[in-house]
């Protein structure tokens, strides 16, 4: 990493982030075209997981309180998601 430098290569990690996190929109998107209704994909939870982890490892590098909390409020909710889409499963399955 020493050839990129430290602030590009979190540049780097920011915009990657994003893309991540950005890209569950056209997931769901799709699914839902594809469904012809509104649905929200497993895949969905996790783009936002995998976006949410990376912008807050961003947002703690840039020491943005405000961030941090924004990125850190919404893993909350999307592991419940993926926690309650498992127990969904599972109930389903016993049935």
């Amino acid at each position: 990493m020493s050839w990129l430098g430290t602030e590009t290569f979190w540049i780097i990690v920011g915009f990657a982030g994003q893309a991540l996190f950005s890209a569950r929109f056209l997931i769901q998107w799709l699914a839902s075209e594809k469904a012809r209704k509104s649905v929200m994909p497993n895949l969905f939870w996790y783009f936002s997981i995998g976006g949410g982890v990376v912008l807050l490892a961003y947002a703690i590098y840039r020491q943005d309180p405000v961030f941090i909390a924004g990125q850190g409020a919404g893993l909350l909710i999307y592991f419940r998601n993926m926690a309650l889409i498992r127990q969904e499963r599972r109930r389903n399955a016993t049935s």
